[in-house]
């Protein structure tokens, strides 16, 4: 699977998590996740390439408990540090 097509499946997961994922440029400095309003967001900065997107996703979504309890697509889980039992 292509890297731009796993950062739309983790991009989709989020959002089935609770997070609002925005994509905004920032310049290569910024990203990652935050909490106001009582909600949880996830910054996407767009000055960064696929790869890096996706390491923000990742890292973000990593220390959600939430993640172990859930049903992840085989490409997400080595990415999110998730192993199961074959």
């Amino acid at each position: 699977m292509h890297t731009v097509e796993i950062r739309e499946r983790m991009i989709r997961l989020a959002e089935e998590l609770g997070y609002t994922v925005r994509q905004e440029w920032l310049g290569g400095s910024g990203g990652g996740l935050c909490e106001f309003g009582g909600r949880r967001h996830i910054f996407l900065d767009l000055a960064l390439s696929a790869v890096e997107q996706l390491d923000q996703l990742a890292g973000a979504l990593a220390q959600d408990p939430a993640i172990h309890a859930t049903r992840l697509p085989l490409p997400l889980q080595p990415l999110l540090g998730v192993r199961r039992a074959a």
